[in-house]
Protein backbone atom coordinates (compact mmCIF):
# COMPACT_ATOMS: atom_id res chain seq x y z
CA UNK A 1 0.00 0.00 0.00
CA UNK A 2 1.52 2.98 -1.18
CA UNK A 3 -1.13 5.77 -1.22
CA UNK A 4 -1.33 9.04 0.79
CA UNK A 5 -4.81 8.70 2.17
CA UNK A 6 -6.44 5.49 2.61
CA UNK A 7 -9.83 5.35 3.66
CA UNK A 8 -9.76 9.03 5.00
CA UNK A 9 -6.75 8.13 7.06
CA UNK A 10 -3.35 10.11 6.08
CA UNK A 11 -0.40 6.96 5.75
CA UNK A 12 1.78 9.19 3.96
CA UNK A 13 4.92 7.33 5.36
CA UNK A 14 4.26 3.72 4.14
CA UNK A 15 5.35 5.76 0.53
CA UNK A 16 8.52 6.70 2.20
CA UNK A 17 10.09 3.57 2.33
CA UNK A 18 12.57 2.49 5.13
CA UNK A 19 15.59 4.78 5.39
CA UNK A 20 13.15 8.44 4.95
CA UNK A 21 10.92 6.77 7.74
CA UNK A 22 14.39 6.05 9.77
CA UNK A 23 15.66 9.53 9.56
CA UNK A 24 12.52 10.73 10.35
CA UNK A 25 11.61 8.40 13.36
CA UNK A 26 15.08 10.26 14.95
CA UNK A 27 13.61 13.39 14.13
CA UNK A 28 10.11 12.62 15.70
CA UNK A 29 11.88 11.16 18.98
CA UNK A 30 13.98 14.38 19.22
CA UNK A 31 10.91 16.87 18.93
CA UNK A 32 8.62 14.70 20.39
CA UNK A 33 9.62 15.55 23.58
CA UNK A 34 11.40 18.47 23.74
CA UNK A 35 9.11 21.77 23.80
CA UNK A 36 9.68 22.64 20.05
CA UNK A 37 6.89 20.48 18.90
CA UNK A 38 7.15 17.28 16.97
CA UNK A 39 4.39 17.65 14.30
CA UNK A 40 6.03 20.72 13.29
CA UNK A 41 9.37 19.54 12.48
CA UNK A 42 6.90 16.29 10.81
CA UNK A 43 6.18 19.22 8.17
CA UNK A 44 9.00 21.06 7.82
CA UNK A 45 11.50 18.55 7.40
CA UNK A 46 10.17 16.44 4.74
CA UNK A 47 8.66 19.34 3.12
CA UNK A 48 12.37 20.69 3.31
CA UNK A 49 13.61 17.75 1.69
CA UNK A 50 11.19 17.11 -0.49
CA UNK A 51 9.39 14.20 0.81
CA UNK A 52 6.10 14.15 0.68
CA UNK A 53 3.77 14.49 4.10
CA UNK A 54 4.32 11.27 6.59
CA UNK A 55 0.90 11.79 7.56
CA UNK A 56 -0.36 12.60 11.32
CA UNK A 57 -1.08 8.79 11.56
CA UNK A 58 2.52 8.48 11.63
CA UNK A 59 2.86 11.20 14.28
CA UNK A 60 0.11 10.04 16.29
CA UNK A 61 1.40 6.35 16.25
CA UNK A 62 4.95 7.75 16.81
CA UNK A 63 3.18 8.81 20.71
CA UNK A 64 4.36 5.15 21.67
CA UNK A 65 7.91 5.60 21.13
CA UNK A 66 7.97 8.79 23.01
CA UNK A 67 5.72 6.44 25.94
CA UNK A 68 8.97 3.80 25.96
CA UNK A 69 11.29 6.72 26.41
CA UNK A 70 9.45 8.50 29.50
CA UNK A 71 8.46 5.79 31.12
CA UNK A 72 12.22 4.02 30.84
CA UNK A 73 14.01 7.60 31.56
CA UNK A 74 11.36 8.12 34.44
CA UNK A 75 10.89 4.76 35.64
CA UNK A 76 11.33 5.68 39.33
CA UNK A 77 8.81 7.93 39.23
CA UNK A 78 6.39 5.55 37.28
CA UNK A 79 7.07 2.81 39.31
CA UNK A 80 6.50 4.54 42.39
CA UNK A 81 3.19 6.01 41.86
CA UNK A 82 1.80 2.76 40.25
CA UNK A 83 2.86 0.62 43.04
CA UNK A 84 2.41 3.55 45.73
CA UNK A 85 -1.10 3.84 44.70
CA UNK A 86 -1.94 0.61 44.86
CA UNK A 87 -0.62 0.07 48.30
CA UNK A 88 -2.32 3.31 49.65
CA UNK A 89 -5.85 1.77 48.23
CA UNK A 90 -5.16 -1.49 50.31
CA UNK A 91 -4.15 0.52 53.13
CA UNK A 92 -6.93 2.75 52.69
CA UNK A 93 -4.86 5.70 53.12
CA UNK A 94 -6.50 8.20 50.21
CA UNK A 95 -4.20 11.00 51.44
CA UNK A 96 -1.08 9.22 50.27
CA UNK A 97 0.75 11.50 47.93
CA UNK A 98 1.48 8.42 45.63
CA UNK A 99 -2.48 8.18 45.25
CA UNK A 100 -2.84 11.81 45.08
CA UNK A 101 -0.76 11.87 41.96
CA UNK A 102 -2.22 8.60 40.40
CA UNK A 103 -5.83 10.42 40.87
CA UNK A 104 -4.21 13.72 39.16
CA UNK A 105 -2.92 11.70 35.96
CA UNK A 106 -6.40 10.19 35.27
CA UNK A 107 -7.82 13.36 35.63
CA UNK A 108 -5.19 15.62 33.62
CA UNK A 109 -5.87 13.05 30.97
CA UNK A 110 -9.59 13.73 30.64
CA UNK A 111 -10.19 16.93 28.78
CA UNK A 112 -7.35 15.68 26.19
CA UNK A 113 -9.42 12.64 25.69
CA UNK A 114 -12.27 14.29 25.03
CA UNK A 115 -11.37 17.07 22.60
CA UNK A 116 -9.37 14.55 20.84
CA UNK A 117 -12.34 12.93 20.23
CA UNK A 118 -14.71 15.10 19.54
CA UNK A 119 -11.96 16.35 16.81
CA UNK A 120 -10.65 13.23 15.72
CA UNK A 121 -12.32 13.73 12.10
CA UNK A 122 -10.79 16.46 11.63
CA UNK A 123 -7.06 15.70 13.17
CA UNK A 124 -6.46 12.70 11.14
CA UNK A 125 -7.75 13.31 8.00
CA UNK A 126 -6.24 13.66 4.86
CA UNK A 127 -5.18 17.31 3.87
CA UNK A 128 -5.88 18.31 7.38
CA UNK A 129 -6.76 22.64 7.59
CA UNK A 130 -4.75 22.23 10.92
CA UNK A 131 -1.60 20.32 9.51
CA UNK A 132 -1.20 24.07 7.20
CA UNK A 133 2.57 25.64 7.78
CA UNK A 134 1.14 28.96 8.08
CA UNK A 135 -1.02 27.35 10.87
CA UNK A 136 2.25 25.58 12.78
CA UNK A 137 4.05 28.61 12.12
CA UNK A 138 1.80 31.16 14.37
CA UNK A 139 1.50 28.44 16.90
CA UNK A 140 5.21 27.92 17.15
CA UNK A 141 5.55 31.98 17.59
CA UNK A 142 2.49 32.22 20.22
CA UNK A 143 3.84 29.50 22.09
CA UNK A 144 6.93 31.10 22.16
CA UNK A 145 5.78 33.78 24.26
CA UNK A 146 4.02 32.03 26.38
CA UNK A 147 6.71 30.15 27.51
CA UNK A 148 9.01 33.40 27.78
CA UNK A 149 5.97 35.08 30.07
CA UNK A 150 6.31 31.69 32.11
CA UNK A 151 10.31 32.41 32.14
CA UNK A 152 10.12 36.18 33.63
CA UNK A 153 7.30 35.91 35.68
CA UNK A 154 7.12 32.14 37.35
CA UNK A 155 8.43 31.77 40.80
CA UNK A 156 10.08 28.42 39.76
CA UNK A 157 9.83 27.34 43.46
CA UNK A 158 7.34 24.53 43.36
CA UNK A 159 8.70 20.85 43.93
CA UNK A 160 6.33 17.55 42.02
CA UNK A 161 5.46 16.66 45.60
CA UNK A 162 3.53 19.68 45.95
CA UNK A 163 1.30 19.31 43.36
CA UNK A 164 -2.59 19.81 43.68
CA UNK A 165 -5.16 18.11 41.68
CA UNK A 166 -6.31 21.89 40.39
CA UNK A 167 -2.49 22.12 39.19
CA UNK A 168 -2.75 19.10 37.70
CA UNK A 169 -6.00 19.76 35.93
CA UNK A 170 -4.72 23.18 34.98
CA UNK A 171 -2.03 21.02 33.22
CA UNK A 172 -4.45 18.97 31.88
CA UNK A 173 -6.17 21.43 30.28
CA UNK A 174 -3.25 23.20 28.59
CA UNK A 175 -2.74 19.47 26.84
CA UNK A 176 -5.59 19.79 25.17
CA UNK A 177 -3.47 22.64 23.11
CA UNK A 178 -1.31 19.88 21.51
CA UNK A 179 -4.12 18.61 19.72
CA UNK A 180 -3.32 22.12 17.22
CA UNK A 181 0.30 21.30 15.32
CA UNK A 182 2.65 23.50 16.15
CA UNK A 183 1.34 23.74 19.57
CA UNK A 184 3.29 20.79 21.38
CA UNK A 185 2.25 18.58 23.87
CA UNK A 186 5.54 19.10 25.78
CA UNK A 187 5.92 22.78 25.15
CA UNK A 188 1.61 23.14 26.26
CA UNK A 189 2.29 20.74 29.66
CA UNK A 190 5.79 22.76 30.01
CA UNK A 191 4.35 26.29 29.82
CA UNK A 192 1.56 25.44 32.09
CA UNK A 193 3.32 24.08 35.23
CA UNK A 194 6.07 26.71 35.20
CA UNK A 195 3.52 28.87 35.27
CA UNK A 196 2.14 27.67 37.99
CA UNK A 197 5.14 28.11 39.90
CA UNK A 198 7.53 24.71 39.37
CA UNK A 199 10.71 24.71 39.32
CA UNK A 200 11.71 23.87 35.88
CA UNK A 201 12.90 20.42 36.37
CA UNK A 202 10.01 19.40 38.70
CA UNK A 203 7.73 21.39 35.37
CA UNK A 204 8.88 18.96 33.19
CA UNK A 205 8.81 15.75 35.29
CA UNK A 206 5.28 16.88 36.03
CA UNK A 207 4.32 17.31 32.43
CA UNK A 208 5.65 13.88 31.39
CA UNK A 209 4.25 12.11 34.24
CA UNK A 210 0.51 13.60 33.70
CA UNK A 211 1.04 13.16 29.85
CA UNK A 212 1.81 9.68 30.31
CA UNK A 213 -1.80 8.50 29.63
CA UNK A 214 -2.56 10.63 26.82
CA UNK A 215 1.06 9.58 25.07
CA UNK A 216 -0.50 5.69 25.13
CA UNK A 217 -3.72 6.62 24.36
CA UNK A 218 -3.18 8.88 20.90
CA UNK A 219 -0.41 6.13 20.14
CA UNK A 220 -2.73 2.80 20.47
CA UNK A 221 -5.65 4.75 19.06
CA UNK A 222 -4.10 5.22 15.59
CA UNK A 223 -2.81 2.05 15.52
CA UNK A 224 -6.44 0.41 16.17
CA UNK A 225 -7.10 3.06 13.05
CA UNK A 226 -4.43 1.82 11.06
CA UNK A 227 -5.47 -1.58 11.82
CA UNK A 228 -9.37 -0.77 10.50
CA UNK A 229 -7.89 0.29 7.24
CA UNK A 230 -6.04 -2.64 6.62
CA UNK A 231 -2.41 -1.27 6.90
CA UNK A 232 -0.57 -4.36 5.38
CA UNK A 233 3.11 -6.04 6.13
CA UNK A 234 4.87 -3.76 4.53
CA UNK A 235 3.27 -0.49 6.23
CA UNK A 236 3.61 -1.92 9.47
CA UNK A 237 6.91 -3.23 9.47
CA UNK A 238 8.05 0.79 7.88
CA UNK A 239 6.24 2.01 11.28
CA UNK A 240 7.68 -0.60 13.23
CA UNK A 241 11.15 0.86 12.20
CA UNK A 242 10.23 4.68 12.62
CA UNK A 243 8.93 3.67 16.34
CA UNK A 244 12.52 1.82 17.51
CA UNK A 245 14.67 4.50 15.84
CA UNK A 246 12.23 7.39 17.40
CA UNK A 247 12.31 5.71 21.41
CA UNK A 248 15.99 5.77 21.22
CA UNK A 249 16.19 9.47 20.42
CA UNK A 250 13.67 10.29 22.75
CA UNK A 251 15.07 8.87 25.14
CA UNK A 252 17.94 11.08 24.64
CA UNK A 253 15.91 14.36 23.92
CA UNK A 254 14.70 13.36 27.58
CA UNK A 255 18.07 13.44 28.79
CA UNK A 256 19.19 16.62 26.76
CA UNK A 257 16.15 18.43 28.06
CA UNK A 258 16.45 17.59 32.03
CA UNK A 259 20.07 18.59 31.46
CA UNK A 260 18.79 21.97 30.22
CA UNK A 261 16.58 22.85 32.36
CA UNK A 262 18.50 21.88 35.19
CA UNK A 263 21.45 23.93 34.54
CA UNK A 264 19.95 26.74 32.56
CA UNK A 265 16.38 27.60 31.33
CA UNK A 266 14.04 27.49 29.14
CA UNK A 267 14.83 30.25 26.94
CA UNK A 268 16.79 28.32 24.02
CA UNK A 269 13.68 26.73 23.48
CA UNK A 270 11.95 30.33 23.53
CA UNK A 271 14.14 31.71 20.97
CA UNK A 272 14.52 28.32 18.83
CA UNK A 273 10.11 28.55 18.65
CA UNK A 274 9.97 32.15 17.78
CA UNK A 275 12.46 31.87 14.78
CA UNK A 276 11.18 28.34 13.67
CA UNK A 277 7.81 30.54 13.45
CA UNK A 278 9.07 33.59 11.91
CA UNK A 279 10.84 31.30 8.99
CA UNK A 280 8.12 29.03 8.50
CA UNK A 281 5.75 32.45 8.13
CA UNK A 282 8.16 34.10 5.80
CA UNK A 283 9.03 30.87 3.68
CA UNK A 284 5.19 30.29 3.26
CA UNK A 285 4.75 33.64 1.96
CA UNK A 286 7.67 34.00 0.04
CA UNK A 287 6.43 30.30 -1.61
CA UNK A 288 9.14 28.83 -0.86
CA UNK A 289 7.45 26.16 0.86
CA UNK A 290 3.62 25.07 0.74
Amino acid sequence: MTDVCTQGLDTGFVGLGYAKVAFLGIVQGITELLPISSTAHMRIVPAVLGWQDPGSAFSAAMQLAALAAVVSYFWSDVRDVLFGSISAIARRDFGDRHFRLAISIVLATVPIVIAGLALSGVLNACNSPLRGLAVIGWACIAMAILLALAEIFASHKLMLRQASILDALLVGVAQVGALIPGVSRSGSTLTAAMGLGFARPEAARLSFLLGLPAIALAGLKELYELHKVHLDAHGWSVLAVGLVVASISAFFAIWGLMRVLERFSAWPFVIYRGLLGVVLLISVAAGWLT
